[in-house]
């Protein structure tokens, strides 16, 4: 039977150590607390993402996208970062996860594992390909994806939001 592309792109997942849930108007000020660390952006192309007007861009950017999560700890209930689905591509049976963030006392493996897990096991009934578009100077985020499984693709330009070109790698894990 051919997996359908008619899926929800903001489902409510629970695992062991988190529950991601669709990041809604009304997280801004957790995410935000969550996200305003320099050192969580200080590889990543928009390195001054812990500013307010600049993560307000990307907030709304995430709200917009239909596709976005908080992802929260279970033992606390606190919002500890945010990722996304987008960019689905349903003639080539693929879709992009990224904007992914966790607050530094969380990074290291079993949580982003599991988010990225969670995530996978969800889109992998109804798509055949996940991508992730990373900065390419970004190799915290590399090794990460290294760890769970993916694989280079190729390297690519995107814009940045100064409209100047910026180098990026592509990953992807194949169902």
């Amino acid at each position: 039977m051919e997996p359908s592309l008619e899926f929800e792109l903001q489902p409510t997942l629970t695992g062991t150590l988190i529950e991601i849930r669709p990041l809604k108007p009304e997280d801004f000020n957790a995410l935000f607390e969550a996200a305003g660390d320099p050192l969580i952006w200080e590889q990543h192309p928009e390195n001054d993402r812990y500013k307010r007007e600049i993560f307000q861009k990307y907030f709304d950017g995430a709200i917009e996208s239909k596709g976005a999560f908080a992802v929260i700890e279970r033992k606390t209930g606190r919002i500890i970062g945010s990722s996304r689905y987008h960019n689905l591509k349903p003639s080539e049976r693929e879709v992009e996860i990224g904007f992914t963030f966790l607050q530094r006392e969380f990074w290291g493996g079993s949580y982003n594992r599991e988010l990225k897990t969670m995530m996978l096991d969800h889109v992998f009934r109804f798509v055949d390909r996940v991508v992730f578009v990373v900065g390419e100077d970004n190799l915290r985020s590399r090794k990460a994806l290294e760890k769970i499984g993916a694989k280079f693709l190729r390297r690519t330009e995107r814009a940045a939001r100064d409209g100047t070109m910026r180098p990026h790698v592509i990953f992807a894990i194949t169902r």
